[in-house]
């Protein structure tokens, strides 16, 4: 079996499933009530033929946005074949929870860190320039890592860790050219370098660095800069991770992955067989539609 060339092939755990998305397609694959395995498949936007995908950086904003409406779509998919419901989450509405979810993640994750390191810095002791920037940095870490093991204490998002690690094994065992059964599956790694988890933590890392360049500002223009700069430090974070993917043999590369590697601890569960059977369904899913897009 031909070893993929990174990064290709991406998943996300869903509700009582996975998706799997390819170049040109992605496949949901989902227990229903009965216990059977629904598979859902649909096209990849325009978006994912577009020149622009050629630029570095830029192609890491566009494609993030995309995987967030990607990413909705498939839970709401998901979450109607567990209920049995034919409502779907699209258009405006898809729109809005969109736009309330990335408000809610931004003031949490970016704004009320930045107030916080801008009032360490007011502190008398607080001399260095870059001080706050750094407690700023470290709060926003302890949020992330506080938030992924707080919901994780939920056992319907245990369920949800599980399918992610069964996406991750999935994966891992098609790079490695294994059968790709659950029983050979379960036998692979946990940990992804092309997870999400990584790129959250990247995104932290690198936020850290240009905050920190960036110096002292009034609270106003401090505020104003977390938001602007988000989409520049994503872009950096994507190119990272798309870097040290297809660098793997590096030892420094494997290295600089190790804390990525780590945090996937925090959002993966050991998924059952019949989690993997829903995962291996997925990918399998994906991998007929790509070759059937060829032209």
């Amino acid at each position: 079996m031909e070893k993929l060339k990174l990064p290709t092939y991406g998943g996300q755990a869903v509700i009582e499933g996975v998706m799997m998305r390819g170049k040109k397609n992605a496949a949901i694959a989902m227990r229903a009530p009965d216990e059977s395995i629904v598979i859902h498949q649909e096209e990849l936007g325009e978006i994912y033929k577009s020149r622009l995908l050629n630029f570095p950086f830029f192609r890491g904003m566009i494609l993030l946005w995309d995987a967030l409406g990607l990413g909705m779509r498939a839970l709401t998919i998901s979450a109607n074949t567990q209920t049995g419901e034919d409502e779907k989450i699209e258009g405006p509405q898809l729109i809005l929870t969109l736009v309330v979810s990335l408000t809610l993640a931004v003031g949490l994750f970016f704004l009320l860190p930045a107030l916080v390191g801008y009032l360490f810095s007011k502190l008398p002791f607080a001399t260095a320039s870059w001080s706050g920037a750094l407690v700023e940095g470290l709060i926003r870490l302890l949020i992330l890592v506080g938030y992924i093991w707080l919901v994780g204490r939920v056992p319907d998002i245990q369920r949800v860790f599980a399918y992610h690690g069964a996406e991750h094994k999935t994966i891992n065992a098609f790079e490695a050219g294994a059968e790709m059964t659950p029983e050979s599956v379960a036998k692979h790694s946990l940990e992804h370098p092309r997870c999400g988890t990584a790129f959250l933590l990247t995104l932290v890392v690198i936020s850290i660095i240009f905050f920190t360049l960036l110096g002292p500002l009034p609270l106003g223009l401090r505020m104003v800069s977390r938001i602007v700069l988000i989409p520049v430090i994503a872009g950096v974070a994507y190119e990272y991770i798309r870097w040290t993917s297809n660098h793997l043999e590096s030892p420094l590369v494997r290295i600089l992955v190790k804390p990525n590697l780590a945090l996937q601890r925090l959002t993966t569960r050991e998924p059952s067989l019949p989690m993997l059977e829903v995962s291996i369904a997925a990918f399998n899913a994906m991998r007929s539609g790509e070759e059937r897009l060829v032209i």
